[in-house]
């Protein structure tokens, strides 16, 4: 998480990235495209982050 955390830090500047990443999340953009916009590694990141923010996620969680 922290990478992830410092990886969007340094990111962050740049609006075009940042656009993707956000086109990613709308589901705009396939994990693969991601994938090639950032890397694998980062993508994976990103990936579990998503995952992680997803409502059914947060309420199975919850539900533990």
């Amino acid at each position: 998480m922290t990478a992830l955390r410092e990886y969007l830090q340094d990111a962050a500047h740049d609006d075009a990235l940042t656009q993707e990443i956000a086109a990613y999340y709308d589901d705009a953009i396939t994990f693969e495209q991601l994938n090639a916009l950032v890397g694998a590694e980062e993508a994976a990141n990103l990936r579990v982050l998503k995952q992680q923010l997803d409502e059914d996620f947060i309420d199975e969680v919850a539900d533990a």
